[in-house]
């Protein structure tokens, strides 16, 4: 069958995708948004009760994929290398929720700009061998109005006067900062004391009301949960308030199999999908925007053979995660209030130490990532991981994990390489019968010479704030885990997935061009990560909104938003 026609039809209903729909109804669009997953949402009007199905359950939100996808559905294979043979491991690649808000649901709110050099690392910093490292096709001066934009849409609390290596501002953030959790603020006098320069962060979550949603009521379920009072910056905001217009519509348990092409191969006029009951419509529309992330939009548009077919899918980064955790001899009841508050730039600021680490290394620089001052898990987490037996109930109670243990994430800058990938899988298939996503992906030396430089370091600012015992780990996969990793899962842990269709001013080099359109289609837009050239250190949600915001506005022929740098800033 076919349905009515719409301006745009918008795969996915993430930070991208619901920002996208935002813009586009305000402009006077008609709009359809298809979303694989589930809608929790009981209501988007108000008085409204937006995430009723979403509540504080451990089982259900971590262990149950109640926010999906289920990885015996909907499985990624993995491999590190092409010498692996086709994979090494079937299931949970990296799954980012699959539901109606996407990934934005279960992320914990920390929002950080880029900065300046971010946006031209390659101009900046110059090559790194075995690595294509180039610069964006736009700078951080005309997204910066965006940037401001977004934090409005989202709703951002901070302090825009303590990070003294934050790129310039327009403005103040819309909301101050929240409470600070205690065992941030230790670590924070800590990492001062040691001449590091540790800040609140900013964050997606009402520290006062607004936009009509509540202030944060510090439950302590942030990361990987949907926030039940609505007090989250998460797409339900940008989804509400495209609704409202009249305008919108969102089909839940929608997948998109393929987008359409006309005659004449240069114009999309919309997509295949699959219902809920299994029925396989197509959907006409002026415009397709791909908003289904760094794994499913590339995966799209191989199914569909469309974009640059050589480009599309490489490049594949994450934030090379590494971590360094203390057990405190007190309690540091690191579970209360939002999931991180607190943190630092300093390992992406290039220092002498790095730098001489860098050479030492053989590279010609080193650039870290953001650190985070959090900790906690939750309580059946917790119990899974202390030993069984006799003393297992003793040690729930000291509770060394949930309420003494403090943690620091570096989210380190993944360099972008041609050989990490996502493509097709030549046998494995999904419950649909359609090709499962293959990731193929190694860390470049940088990486690891990145935390074997910083997690000493972060180690010794946890002995500062009085940990009792510290100790350090990365995300796998790492050479020396080669063995054991045939044996677990062996892919990233880190959910920050960016680069699969990069854009750019050369179409040979890159899938999208600066305003994020398909090279080959015109009027197909990717509105998601899968358009960034380099990772950057910092999380990618907020440049996500940003850059959805320029490319929509200019998609609906608006007038680009332009910013006023402070003098002297």
């Amino acid at each position: 069958m076919t349905d009515t026609d719409c301006d745009a039809v918008v795969v996915g209903t993430g930070p991208a995708g619901a920002t996208c729909a935002e813009v586009l109804t305000a402009a006077g669009w008609s709009v359809i948004m298809l979303e694989k997953g589930r809608n929790h949402l009981l209501s988007l009007d108000a008085p409204f009760n937006p995430l009723g199905h979403v509540s504080n359950d451990e089982l259900k939100l971590v262990f149950r994929h109640f926010l999906g996808p289920d990885p015996w559905l909907e499985p990624r294979t993995f491999r590190s290398s092409e010498d692996d043979g086709d994979r090494i491991y079937t299931g949970d690649v990296n799954n980012l929720p699959s539901t109606v808000g996407g990934g934005g649901m279960h992320a914990d709110g920390k929002v950080p700009r880029f900065r300046e050099i971010d946006f031209r690392l390659a101009s900046e910093l110059g090559p790194v061998d075995g690595a294509d490292v180039v610069d964006w096709p736009l700078d951080y001066d005309e997204l910066e109005p965006y940037y401001a934009e977004a934090e409005r849409v989202v709703g951002v609390a901070g302090d825009a006067a303590v990070n003294p290596y934050a790129a310039w501002r327009s403005g103040p953030y819309p909301m101050p900062p929240g409470p600070d959790m205690f065992c941030a603020v230790l670590t924070s006098e800590a990492a001062t004391r040691l001449g590091y320069h540790p800040y609140r962060a900013p964050t997606a979550v009402n520290s006062v009301e607004y936009d009509g949603r509540p202030a944060c009521n510090n439950c302590g379920f942030c990361g990987y949960f949907g926030c039940p009072i609505d007090a989250k910056g998460d797409p339900v905001a940008p989804l509400r308030h495209a609704l409202r217009t009249g305008r919108c519509e969102i089909r839940p348990e929608s997948y998109v199999t393929e987008v359409l092409l006309d005659e004449t191969g240069r114009r999309a006029r919309g997509v295949r999908y699959v219902g809920v009951d299994g029925t396989v419509h197509e959907l006409s529309a002026r415009h397709v925007i791909l908003g289904a992330g760094a794994f499913e939009t590339p995966r799209l548009l191989l199914r569909s053979e469309i974009g640059n077919s050589d480009v599309v899918g490489r490049f594949l980064m994450y934030h090379f995660q590494t971590f360094a955790l203390g057990v405190f001899p007190f309690r540091l009841h690191a579970h209360r209030g939002r999931s991180v508050t607190h943190l630092m730039d300093d390992p992406i600021i290039p220092d002498a130490d790095a730098q001489a680490a860098a050479r030492g290394a053989g590279l010609p620089w080193m650039r870290g990532g953001i650190v985070e001052h959090g900790g906690a898990s939750h309580p059946i987490t917790e119990a899974i991981h202390l030993p069984p037996g006799e003393d297992h109930t003793r040690l729930m109670m000291a509770s060394p994990m949930r309420d003494r243990m403090a943690a620091f994430t570096m989210q380190g800058e993944d360099l972008p390489q041609a050989t990490n990938r996502i493509d097709l899988d030549p046998s494995v298939t999904d419950a649909w019968g359609l090709p499962a996503g293959r990731v193929t992906y190694r860390p470049h030396r940088h990486e690891l010479v990145c935390a074997q430089h910083w997690a000493p370091r972060l180690e010794t600012v946890m002995k500062e704030a009085g940990a009792r015992h510290t100790f350090w780990a990365t995300s796998p996969p790492l050479p020396e885990q080669e063995a054991r990793r045939r044996a677990a899962n062996p892919s990233p842990m880190s959910r920050h997935v960016m680069g699969t269709a990069r854009m750019g001013d050369d179409p040979r080099t890159s899938v999208c061009d600066r305003w994020q359109r398909l090279h080959d289609v015109e009027n197909v837009l990717v509105a998601d990560s899968s358009v960034f050239p380099t990772s950057a250190g910092y999380g990618p949600t907020l440049t996500i909104v940003a850059l959805a915001i320029r490319a929509a506005r200019a998609l609906a022929d608006l007038e680009p938003l332009r910013s006023q740098r402070p003098t002297g800033s």
